[in-house]
């Protein structure tokens, strides 16, 4: 529980010297043609765009952003994968991957995510997980864990199931945690990849292969990346980091895109969109969010904010924010940040410095805009009168005292008997 703090508000004028920049007005809002889109700020997770953003979608191999994710966290690029027979005759996009084969991890996460291949994600799948089914259960509380609650997975690569499922705000939650892992980023901004597999191969499985390449041709070992925003092309897009497309009949056209200009990090989803119409939903929602906003700085770390009092405390504890707050405002607004404390209920001595005292609340507009919490300065002790051994102690000394002075007053009184019977 926590209370809040009413009479302590201070607002902060961003005015034209200098917080936000003078810049024409917005372009229009943007009108993608996808049936669910999203557009997020990849460092504040703040929405800048929505359209149809918690509507039930299906993924396609977007899904396999959370399947890489979970190889990362839960798995190492040196792993010697075995690939399964299920994992080898998996349908749809697939590199041909063969029963027996086995492939670095490292190699498979990014056949995975620039080819698409949904051999490798199974056989990542069984290795990580023991099974698709049990992986799939761990894809979903992953999920639940980064507030994705609109999921539901049943396979690790986006293959049709009326039970697979996600939204575009769900993905842009799970590719958020994923972009801050620096091996994925890697990746998903990768154009071409060699994977050597041959290299791995020997005995029959070598000879079988052999004799498919001389039907079949070479096996495939060059990857390169489906998301045209990357690179050089005609649709590629200024500042493109990721992340990944995906395509069903059913789930349409699919793109979780990220971009990076300066110090900005945009993440933008499309889902169901029609034909190359994905590139320019992409383009058009990453335009938006860098045409027309502008991240502030309304918090820095250490700011001191407020004092609070502590029970049974020494003295009273000095509170500082933990964090920068950045918000994005449009370029033409000239906001009204009003701040307000929030502090926790039952703030008992002792304390360790860093220890969360509360919460500075950030109000525009009528409405919340974000926290950040308030931390204890330095440790604040009991007050040695709180301790329950002072006052017995002091109880005992106060007898003490009393029966010294009533012996000393006895004594006295002796004396002066035996003086007056003399």
């Amino acid at each position: 529980m926590i209370r809040k703090i009413n009479a302590w508000t201070v607002i902060i004028f961003l005015t034209l010297t200098g917080a936000l920049p003078a810049v024409a007005a917005p372009n229009s809002v943007p009108q993608p043609l996808a049936k669910a889109a999203i557009l997020m700020d990849s460092e504040t997770g703040q929405i800048l765009y929505k359209k149809n953003d918690v509507q039930r979608m299906y993924p396609a191999s977007t899904t396999k952003i959370m399947t890489t994710l979970l190889a990362l966290e839960r798995g190492s690029l040196d792993d010697l994968v075995t690939v399964s027979r299920r994992a080898a005759e998996i349908g749809g996009s697939r590199v041909g991957l063969q029963p027996g084969e086995q492939v670095p991890m490292k190699h498979l996460l990014y056949i995975l995510m620039l080819s698409s291949a949904n051999d490798a994600g199974v056989a990542i799948a069984e290795h990580v997980g023991g099974s698709v089914e049990d992986f799939a259960n761990i894809m979903n509380d992953r999920a639940r864990e980064l507030g994705a609650r609109n999921t539901n997975f049943v396979n690790p690569h986006g293959m049709p199931d009326e039970n697979h499922y996600t939204t575009a705000r769900d993905l842009a939650l799970i590719s958020q945690e994923a972009m801050q892992n620096a091996t994925f980023r890697q990746i998903v901004q990768t154009l071409n990849y060699k994977a050597e597999r041959k290299k791995n191969m020997s005995g029959d499985l070598l000879q079988q292969v052999e004799r498919l390449e001389n039907i079949y041709g070479p096996v495939q070992e060059d990857f390169y990346n489906h998301n045209k925003l990357l690179g050089s092309g005609y649709y590629s897009y200024s500042g493109a980091n990721g992340i990944k497309t995906g395509y069903t009949v059913d789930a349409g056209q699919c793109i979780v895109a990220s971009a990076k200009r300066g110090n900005r990090e945009l993440i933008a989803v499309a889902l169901n969109s029609q034909g190359v119409n994905l590139w320019s939903d992409a383009a058009m929602l990453l335009d938006y969010g860098f045409d027309n906003f502008e991240p502030v700085a309304l918090v820095k770390p250490r700011e001191m904010i407020t004092d609070a009092v502590v029970k049974h405390g020494a003295r009273n504890a000095v509170l500082e924010t933990a964090s920068f707050f950045y918000y994005n405002f449009s370029v033409n607004e000239k906001p009204e940040v009003v701040r307000s404390v929030e502090l926790s209920d039952n703030i008992n001595a002792p304390l360790n410095e860093g220890d969360k005292l509360g919460e500075l609340v950030l109000t525009a507009g009528g409405g919340e805009i974000g926290r950040v919490p308030l931390l204890a300065v330095y440790p604040v002790d009991r007050n040695i009168y709180s301790y329950w051994w002072f006052w017995v102690g002091i109880g005992l000394a106060a007898t003490l005292l009393l029966l010294f002075l009533k012996a000393r007053l006895a004594n006295r009184r002796r004396i002066r008997d035996r003086i007056r019977r003399r």
